[in-house]
């Protein structure tokens, strides 16, 4: 759970949701106001349910208000609650947090060389779009592929080199990786044949469309 003075209550979901991704648990953001009431929104991971969490801390009078789904939710809660809140939030999620990440997998629907990951591809897969929370895109895996660099660029994002066995080329982003394990991984095995997961989307840049494959997870072939 994050709390400051300074955000937008319009920003909280977003800055949630990036929380979540970067830790791999369920997230709170909250923004409180001048008048110490906090405005927060929730996001969760597969197969914790948050928004019983946050009727069980309605329930005990942690919140003003509060309600969600399995994935998203949303509170309204007092600055002067907000450390039983953490504390609550914590007690009651510590040990399913836990046993979801020692039980994380991936799911991989298909698998591709770097020279397979083409333009009508990409057409064919956006045209089955839009993708979303209810309708998630395609994951691949680019198996044993050369990682033949990997560099940070803009504020924390990483891109990625790869050659596949016969000598195909593809760029790759892993965003918001730099200070995770996947960034890691990916600075660490440079020159190395990995297995990398993760989806096809467009890059434009000077008027032009390449592929670009957007980096998921990562491991050692």
């Amino acid at each position: 759970v994050t709390a400051s003075n300074s955000w937008h209550p319009g920003i909280v979901g977003l800055i949630a949701s990036r929380l979540k991704d970067y830790a791999r648990r369920p997230a709170f953001a909250i923004a409180f106001n001048s008048t110490g009431i906090g405005t927060g929104s929730g996001r969760s991971v597969t197969g914790f349910d948050l928004g019983r969490l946050v009727r069980e801390a309605a329930a005990a009078g942690l919140i003003v208000k509060g309600g969600g789904h399995a994935m998203a939710a949303g509170i309204t809660v007092e600055r002067a609650k907000l450390g039983e809140l953490r504390a609550f939030f914590a007690e009651r999620a510590a040990a399913d947090v836990f046993r979801l990440q020692n039980e994380e997998s991936l799911a991989i629907d298909g698998a591709l060389a770097a020279e397979g990951a083409t333009i009508a591809l990409l057409d064919a897969l956006e045209k089955a779009g839009p993708f979303g929370a209810g309708h998630i895109a395609p994951v691949f895996v680019l198996p044993r592929h050369r990682l033949a660099d990997a560099r940070a660029i803009g504020t924390n994002h990483i891109r990625v080199d790869l050659q596949s066995q016969s000598g195909g080329n593809i760029q790759a982003i892993a965003f918001r990786a730099v200070d995770t394990a996947l960034g890691e991984f990916l600075f660490k095995n440079r020159g190395r044949t990995v297995h990398i997961a993760g989806s096809l989307s467009g890059n434009y840049w000077n008027g032009n469309r390449t592929v670009q494959f957007r980096i998921s997870d990562a491991a050692l072939a």
